[in-house]
């Protein structure tokens, strides 16, 4: 199912948001502001399955030995939240996910090479063709520094070997990633200096980017240099 409806609007209403992705790298922020959103939205919330992945730990220990199987098993448990994304959306006013299936790849390329990549491409290509496409992305980003400090707070254990390097190449596969990325409107959002659980007034000012940038479609950017002053550019 490649096609998407996109957002609802009529004359009198602002765009409808029925199914936002929230994306970024380890550690900018996306399980708070995805839990923001749905509740803003009265939507139902998508979450990416990690600490399920039972090949996680021995990846981040030794990536090359670990690589292929760990991407299998979150390529085919993110396709299973898809094909009920497509199920419930029926029935839901609206969807919230902390991640966009499409990502997946971008750790791909990182991990796999060879015959592996090759083989995971073939049954990416054939599920990506079968999922939704949002109606918008939210892409968030931080300076690798501040991604480094949260995943050390935030303290879950499978993560605190994590090279710095791996996430430095991460953040520039998502960068290029996002750079030429056409498939639905995307909102991109500076979250080193917003505090969206502490601030009503930043997240006031994220819906409405949101909404601005369903309407008028392509790329937006939200950026600050003043959590309280954020701007939509």
């Amino acid at each position: 199912m490649s096609d998407h409806r996109g957002a609802s609007t009529t004359n009198d209403e602002s765009p409808r948001l029925r199914y936002v992705v929230v994306e970024g790298c380890i550690g900018v922020g996306k399980t708070t502001l995805t839990n923001i959103l749905a509740e803003r939205l009265n939507a139902k919330r998508v979450m990416e399955v990690v600490e399920e992945n039972p090949f996680l730990a021995d990846f981040y220990a030794d990536q090359a030995a670990h690589a292929f199987k760990t991407q299998m098993f979150f390529l085919l448990s993110r396709f299973k939240q898809q094909e009920q994304i497509i199920q419930t959306e029926l029935f839901e006013d609206a969807v919230v996910a902390d991640y966009m299936f499409a990502k997946d790849r971008i750790f791909a390329e990182l991990t796999l090479t060879g015959s592996e990549l090759s083989l995971y491409d073939q049954v990416f290509q054939a599920l990506l063709e079968r999922v939704q496409v949002p109606d918008l992305v939210v892409y968030l980003q931080a300076p690798l520094d501040v991604i480094l400090s949260r995943i050390k707070k935030r303290g879950r254990s499978f993560e605190q070997d994590i090279d710095p390097g791996y996430l430095e190449d991460l953040v520039g596969s998502y960068q290029r990633f996002f750079k030429d990325f056409d498939r639905c409107p995307l909102l991109v959002v500076d979250t080193e200096e917003l505090n969206f659980p502490g601030s009503d007034a930043a997240v006031d000012q994220v819906m409405r980017a949101c909404l601005d940038t369903v309407r008028t479609g392509g790329h937006r950017r939200l950026t600050t240099t003043d959590a309280r002053q954020p701007r939509l550019v």
